[in-house]
């Protein structure tokens, strides 16, 4: 369950709480807002984000490296800080070397593309674009959302201030929230926003060639159809910069569990990633949340990860049939999707 902040902790800065009245309403609109129909009344009504291209949906499938293809895709084709098509994996990595290449308006990242996967650019630093994805669309309905749940807290927040009504008002609270999160994420399946990435902070003082060796390693394996549909990593912020680095590998679908927990495998077959105790987990982002400015300590009190390599590593040995045989019992959203 996507548990956030208990409301005793939450800031009151707002000089608005609001009447019973005004409580009443918002909590009326939060219970029925329905994203589904909200965008279809828009695009009957011709409100459709005209800067985004429709296009049918077709099956959402995953090429194989034994399918015939006559076309290799490039989404970061031309960009000078990704990986191209007529270049090769051992070119590539040495144009681009994370531990010596400069963080530059032109490289923000250092990226390289699933060629088997094709894929939109629509030139921002996340994930390649699924076709026909509607992301202005997304990012407006989502900041909707986001807006009633705001307006919910700031009428809660001088309500809950401890004993049995405060309790109370926590789990209502709790509830709206997780109410919140599966709107936004059927209005990002909807809208085809639906990319997802596994991030590891790498520690600090790192050497810069290990850095070189963990990427060759990640890139190889993603241009071989081995990981996500694209990954990226951080560039040097500056000369003899110890900061860590960032590392993401993106997946094409983040309701899609099983194809999360098989790039999860096959990073810990490639070592990039421990299932040992006391080990650094990997956390799973979905770039709907970027979108929405859904970080840590957001202001909303949701978590900014879905689950993470801890959950999933618990959930292949479940399916394995290895998991222990008392285990607690987690909320599902029905898709399999466990919090």
């Amino acid at each position: 369950m996507f548990w956030g902040k208990d409301i005793t902790t939450m800031d009151s800065d707002s000089d608005f709480y609001g009447d019973d009245s005004e409580v009443a309403v918002l909590e009326s609109r939060v219970e029925n807002f329905d994203v589904e129909s909200y965008w279809r009344l828009r695009e009957r009504s011709g409100m459709a984000h005209p800067g985004i291209k429709q296009e049918p949906s077709s099956p959402r499938t995953i090429i194989s490296m034994a399918s015939t293809t006559s076309k290799l895709h490039n989404a970061y084709e031309g960009r000078v800080s990704a990986k191209q098509l007529g270049e090769t994996i051992d070119d590539f990595l040495r144009r681009l070397p994370p531990a010596t290449t400069d963080a530059t308006p032109e490289i923000p990242w250092i990226y390289v593309a699933n060629p088997f996967i094709p894929r939109d650019d629509k030139g921002g630093e996340e994930a390649p674009a699924e076709p026909g994805a509607q992301l202005h669309t997304f990012i407006e309905g989502g900041g909707e959302r986001l807006e009633l749940f705001g307006d919910f807290l700031r009428t809660k927040q001088d309500k809950g201030r401890g004993g049995r009504a405060g309790n109370a008002m926590a789990r209502e609270v709790s509830r709206e929230r997780d109410e919140c999160v599966g709107d936004i994420l059927m209005l990002a399946n909807a809208m085809k926003i639906r990319t997802g990435k596994s991030v590891r902070q790498w520690m600090l003082f790192i050497e810069p060639a290990f850095v070189d060796d963990i990427w060759a390693t990640v890139a190889r394996a993603t241009v071989k159809n081995e990981l996500g549909i694209a990954a990226k990593v951080a560039p040097r912020e500056e000369r003899g910069s110890a900061k860590e680095r960032l590392i993401c590998i993106y997946t094409y679908d983040f309701s899609d569990k099983a194809d999360v927990a098989r790039v999860l495998h096959r990073m810990r077959q490639l070592e990039l990633v421990r299932d040992r105790a006391g080990t650094k987990p990997l956390y799973y982002k979905t770039d709907a949340f970027t979108y929405l400015g859904i970080g840590s300590g957001n202001t909303w009190g949701l978590r900014a990860s879905l689950y993470s390599s801890t959950d999933i590593f618990a959930y292949l040995r479940e399916k394995d049939g290895k998991a222990p045989k008392k285990r607690e019992l987690k909320k599902e959203d029905g898709q399999g999707w466990s919090f």
